[in-house]
Formats: structure tokens, C-alpha cells, sequence
């Protein structure tokens, strides 16, 4: 099958790969540069497990074509820390214990980050409404939105 080479940016560094017509940037990240903190859950944008932010907009890389990465701004899970200091949204999901098996955490922080940036201080129907496309089957949700609302007063210095 003919492959395709595509020059993109992932979490702040110039990236290139070569992927075939039908890969999906899914596919792309975990195989082919071992960014495997996106998760596939089931492979038709349901479930949320492998968002990124593609140009600032939320999407499930399932979804996306990895030869669609051209000259993109992504970032993914392995880019929300900085070096060993966590995201104040990891922070919180660790200290609420927001988090079970983990399929879903990389996608919920993903998307709670690309809320945050959006809104710093969502009412929770908001936040609820914002992370509906994520489904855990573990935790119930509670923890995880009192831990985006715990790290959105920090990032706000509240």
C-alpha cells in the first residue's frame, strides 16, 4: 500500500512520520511513535479513551487519519506535564482518586485540559455536558468532576 509522510508538531516538538492512507492518527501515535497514553476503546469515537487536541480542537484520534496530523498542532496525554512537575489536573486526579483502571484517565485529562483552556471556571453541568463523550466504567464520574473543579480553582489561584 502506498505510505504517506507527514511533517506535524506533537506536544511542542517537530514531529515526521510515514503512515498509510487509512491509519488513523490513533494508530499513528501508539505504533509508530510509541505515544501510547491515548487508548482505544472502541475505535468509533464513542468512548473518548483516545482524545487529543488537534489545532486546539478536541477530537478522537480513532477518528482522525494520521495523514489529516499535516502541519498540526497536537497534543496528547504525554505532553500535559511539564518534565516531572504534573499538571494540576494529574494532581488532582491523584490525590481524589479520580481514576481506576486508567482506560479512560489519559482521554478524561485531555479533554478536562481542552475545557479548562475554554472555560477556567465551568459550572458543573458544564463540566458534566464537556466530558459526556469520555466514558468510565469504573469510577461513576464524582471523583473525576471533583477533581477538574479542585484543579480549576488552582489554575484560576482561586
Amino acid at each position: 500500500m502506498k505510505t504517506i509522510q507527514v511533517s506535524t508538531t506533537i506536544n511542542g516538538d517537530p514531529v515526521e512520520f510515514i503512515c498509510t492512507p487509512d491509519e488513523t492518527l490513533l494508530d499513528v501515535l501508539r505504533n509508530r511513535l510509541s505515544l501510547t497514553g491515548a487508548k482505544e476503546g472502541c475505535g468509533t469515537g464513542d468512548c473518548g479513551a483516545c482524545s487529543v487536541t488537534v489545532n486546539g480542537r478536541l477530537v478522537c484520534s480513532c477518528l482522525v487519519l494520521g495523514a489529516e496530523a499535516q502541519d498540526a498542532e497536537i497534543s496528547t496525554i504525554e505532553g500535559m506535564a511539564d518534565g516531572d512537575t504534573l499538571h494540576p489536573l494529574q494532581r488532582a486526579f491523584i490525590e481524589h482518586a479520580a481514576l481506576q483502571c486508567g482506560i479512560c484517565t489519559p482521554g478524561i485529562l485531555v479533554a478536562a485540559k481542552a475545557l479548562l483552556e475554554k472555560n477556567p471556571d465551568p459550572t458543573e453541568e458544564e463540566l458534566r455536558y464537556w466530558l459526556a463523550g469520555n466514558l468510565c466504567r469504573c469510577t461513576g464520574y464524582d471523583k473525576i468532576i471533583r477533581a477538574v473543579q479542585v484543579a480549576a480553582a488552582e489554575m484560576r489561584g482561586a
